[in-house]
């Protein structure tokens, strides 16, 4: 793991302070020293998954940097008295990796969405960041965690695309889950686990306005977007539980 200032406690999971630059800047200096490892980004529904399943916070605790991808993360934190830096998001950390990568004439590999979403993704980052090596791309059967044999499949293609950054775009946790169980193969590598970030950069799905990013109002562009999926998970499950952080953080600050 790397060293970083002391983590930060919101709910049942700690978060490096690091702000979005920090981040690049980290995994850029690990690849050229051929070290890997892995970013998690969990939002207020992760959170709240993770306060109710000890797999799941036990799994994303482990990772190398955990950033705060929820602005009522972040607020709890600030709650606290121990505030994060800010909002780190999975689908920005997507563009600004694949920058550095460019950069640093490294390779990446997209992993996740639908059969198409990885390609027109990998085309549309290509143009971001001229010079940018997409070493590889995959898009998983559904149910193919189930099936030994493709997940095996899937680690023989990383292994000859031999990327620096694998993106996964599956869900939490089934992303977490499958990069624990492949990163080993690739110990040079930095995994992350992005979500919608590739049908985002695909544009299969359309991010919110900047100005909804920054005032916390994303989750409300989504919901809208997509509201058979959404709306229960957003209103009925996560909104209580953060109402519920929120206050327990300004009560531990309290005390």
């Amino acid at each position: 793991m790397l060293l970083t200032a002391a983590r930060v406690p919101v709910g049942p999971l700690d978060f490096d302070p690091l702000t979005e630059d920090d981040v690049v800047s980290r995994v850029a200096e690990a690849v050229d020293r051929g070290r890997g490892g892995w970013i998690s980004t969990p939002n207020i529904d992760i959170l709240r998954r993770s306060a109710r399943e000890t797999s799941v916070r036990n799994l994303l605790g482990s990772a190398d940097i955990v950033v705060a991808d929820g602005a009522p993360v972040v607020w709890a934190a600030r709650l606290t008295g121990r505030p994060l830096p800010g909002r780190v998001a999975g689908s920005s950390l997507l563009w600004s990796l694949c920058t550095a990568a460019a950069s640093g004439g490294y390779g990446i590999y997209l992993l996740g969405g639908e059969p198409g979403v990885a390609e027109r993704a990998a085309r549309r980052l290509m143009t971001h960041a001229p010079g940018l090596q997409v070493t590889g791309t995959c898009a998983p059967a559904w149910g193919f965690e189930t099936r030994p044999a493709e997940v095996e499949a899937i680690r023989a293609r990383l292994i000859a695309a031999d990327p620096k950054i694998v993106f996964v775009g599956l869900g939490c946790p089934k992303q977490e889950r499958l990069i624990a169980a492949l990163s080993e193969s690739l110990p040079g590598a930095w995994w992350i686990g992005c979500g919608a970030a590739l049908d985002f950069a695909a544009g299969q799905l359309r991010r919110a306005p900047r100005w909804m990013q920054r005032s916390g109002l994303e989750w409300v562009h989504r919901m809208a977007a997509e509201p058979g999926r959404l709306v229960r998970r957003y209103v009925v499950e996560d909104a209580p539980y953060a109402l519920r952080l929120l206050v327990a953080s300004a009560r531990r600050r309290a005390t």
